[in-house]
């Protein structure tokens, strides 16, 4: 009897390939400010008729910068997502590189999308108990940021008294420690970009981590996994293993996947 041949090797999609795929659509789209780049795609599961969706907070990556990627570089995994009957929130916010972005308003604006989700949660029928957030690149760092809002001291002006409540943090391919980006000339956004997003101490705002890099807010108390590759030519892998070490030891349950 002739031996069935073994399948080929899986091929690793690269990024024409993907790009080449059709491209899917939201289901509605929430503006939370006046910029253009002040917007959330909503992503709704069909055929569901009673109970709330879980849903998924999405934060895009890009090293922080608009003109590199935006929220619809998402909408692959977000339709895959909604495909599984889990509602996706897929935030945009205003980049390094554009008018009011850097401190503090890029990071005001992912949490303002974020807060968004309250405001609309009975709207498309969110299940605000059931809220995970997935952040890929800089949106891993934005993503544990949000998760970690409730640290921020009163005196920052990024601090809400209420923002919305994540359960467990999903980073892929993440940078959570700014100090250490900022000083890895390794790492694929560069050094300067940090400096861009937090600005300069001024007497106001002596501290510019304090607010903004999520290893100084630490613990977040709940369940956080990175996801980053051995080989990544990007992100290097040092940084996926420093926070975890410091997420550790501050007693959260932290795990990297690789």
């Amino acid at each position: 009897m002739a031996q069935t041949p073994a399948p080929p090797p899986a091929k690793l999609l690269t990024w024409p390939d993907l790009t080449k795929r059709p491209k899917p659509t939201p289901d509605a789209t929430v503006d939370y400010g006046t910029d253009p780049m002040q917007k959330v795609d909503v992503w709704l599961p069909k055929g569901k008729t009673r109970g709330r969706f879980p849903v998924v907070v999405m934060i895009h990556g890009g090293c922080w910068t608009t003109s590199i990627a935006d929220r619809s570089l998402m909408n692959w995994i977000a339709d895959d997502l909604r495909n599984a009957g889990v509602a996706v929130w897929n935030i945009d916010y205003r980049g390094v590189d554009r008018s009011g972005g850097g401190y503090p308003s890029t990071f005001a604006d992912a949490a303002t999308a974020a807060d968004q989700l309250t405001v609309n949660a009975k709207k498309y029928n969110l299940d605000t108990r059931r809220v995970l957030a997935i952040g890929h690149s800089a949106g891993g760092h934005l993503a544990l940021w949000l998760a970690a809002r409730p640290k921020i001291p009163a005196s920052s002006p990024l601090h809400t008294a209420h923002p919305l409540r994540i359960r467990h943090v999903i980073s892929l391919g993440g940078l959570p420690d700014l100090e250490a980006t900022a000083t890895n000339a390794d790492n694929g956004c560069g050094t300067d970009v940090v400096a861009k997003l937090v600005g300069t101490p001024t007497p106001q705002h002596p501290d510019v981590y304090a607010d903004t890099s999520v290893p100084r807010l630490l613990p977040l108390g709940m369940k956080q996994d990175l996801i980053n590759g051995r080989e990544d030519r990007i992100i290097p892998f040092v940084m996926a293993t420093g926070y975890i070490a410091r997420a550790t030891a501050a007693g959260d349950t932290a795990t990297l996947h690789t």
